[in-house]
């Protein structure tokens, strides 16, 4: 499963993305509803796990944004309010599930699991991607090249697993703004050139090789060119 987890406690949102990692599953953070929102449009999840009380944007707000534009992801509510009310609140606005806090995370791990077998969700994606002697561990957010560990930021490691998902193929910046930076407008800046160029001098430095490739007037490409 690919899940998004929407939770501005910074402790607990690491114990539940490093939970979900060792139960074999993909674990994305927003640390806000603002963002939670913008990554759940574009991010191609099974399932949202989101705190109510969100800064920028509460997680019922999300939530109902979120359902009024037509997206039917799962969503699992957690939240400190556990009275009935609050359960029916969270329900109403679009919640598939609610779990009160404090909860044990076998029952969040078999909820969670529950509501993607419920919506009959796709074959999960591969935990790994390899291109010659690029290998990326979407798992345990590791890439290494010819069995040397590379160190990206989080960003850089978006970037590299969405062109390496789409190994051999062009990808257009209009692809990266929206499935990397989840923006659905061009925001008129190199933003795209620039995080490509420091990729670039990350993975194919010092190799004989090039795995990144600029595609003149189309976008850009992964390939091993070894071959």
């Amino acid at each position: 499963m690919r899940l998004l987890i929407v939770e501005d406690d910074a402790e607990a949102a690491a114990y539940l993305v490093k939970a979900f990692r060792e139960a074999g599953h993909v674990a994305d953070h927003a640390p806000d509803g603002l963002e939670g929102y913008a990554m759940a449009q574009g991010g191609g999840y099974d399932v949202l796990v989101v705190d109510r009380m969100l800064p920028r944007m509460d997680g019922l707000s999300v939530i109902r944004s979120l359902r009024e534009q037509g997206e039917t992801v799962p969503v699992l509510i957690l939240s400190a309010l556990a009275q009935v009310d609050d359960r029916v609140k969270g329900l109403r606005a679009g919640g598939d599930d609610y779990l009160p806090k404090p909860y044990a995370f076998s029952e969040l791990l078999a909820r969670v699991e529950v509501l993607s077998r419920r919506r009959g969700a796709p074959a999960s994606e591969p935990t790994t991607y390899r291109v010659g002697d690029l290998l990326l561990d979407r798992l345990a957010h590791r890439v290494t090249r010819a069995g040397e560990e590379i160190v990206l930021q989080p960003r850089e490691f978006r970037l590299l697993e969405y062109l390496m998902k789409h190994a051999g193929q062009v990808v257009t910046r209009t692809m990266l703004l929206e499935n990397v930076w989840d923006y659905h407008f061009d925001p008129q800046t190199n933003v795209i050139d620039v995080h490509v160029s420091r990729l670039r001098a990350k993975v194919d430095k010092g190799f004989e090789h090039p795995m990144i490739h600029t595609i003149r007037g189309a976008g850009y490409m992964v390939r091993d060119t070894a071959r």
